[in-house]
């Protein structure tokens, strides 16, 4: 089965809550909701992968900080390892150039989002924490 490592950011704003991104009909897993991020390539870090996702889907700049989850999910076709970064943005505003829509949440609301199963491992460690 195809293997694919994929970075997601968990961005906070000033009132503490976080940016969650609606995958659009033109995705996989339509519907659902996500952090934003994509595919690491093969000559990036993953939190260099991270600044050039959120550059190129949300036409803003962010600055990588710590590690929240790294977690593999098994879907019908394929396995994704979605490693998350809590992330912080210094430049822009985000605008959503792939998904749907974009929404701020506070901590204690996120699990009234439907998730893409991936993105459950990130939502546990942020809830304990």
């Amino acid at each position: 089965m195809k293997k694919v490592d994929v970075v997601g950011a968990v961005i906070f704003n000033e009132k503490n809550e976080v940016l969650c991104a609606l995958r659009s009909q033109n995705m996989s897993l339509a519907g659902y909701w996500e952090f934003p991020g994509g595919k690491i390539e093969n000559n990036e870090t993953p939190e260099q992968s991270l600044a050039r996702e959120i550059k190129e889907e949300l036409n803003c700049t962010v600055q990588v900080g710590e590690l929240v989850a790294d977690a593999t999910h098994e879907y019908p076709t394929v396995i994704v390892r979605l490693i998350t970064y809590k992330a912080k943005i210094i430049e822009g505003s985000p605008t959503p150039n792939e998904h749907e829509k974009l929404l701020w949440l506070p901590l204690d609301r996120l699990n009234e989002l439907e998730w893409a199963p991936a993105d459950l491992p990130t939502l546990e460690v942020l809830r304990r924490n």
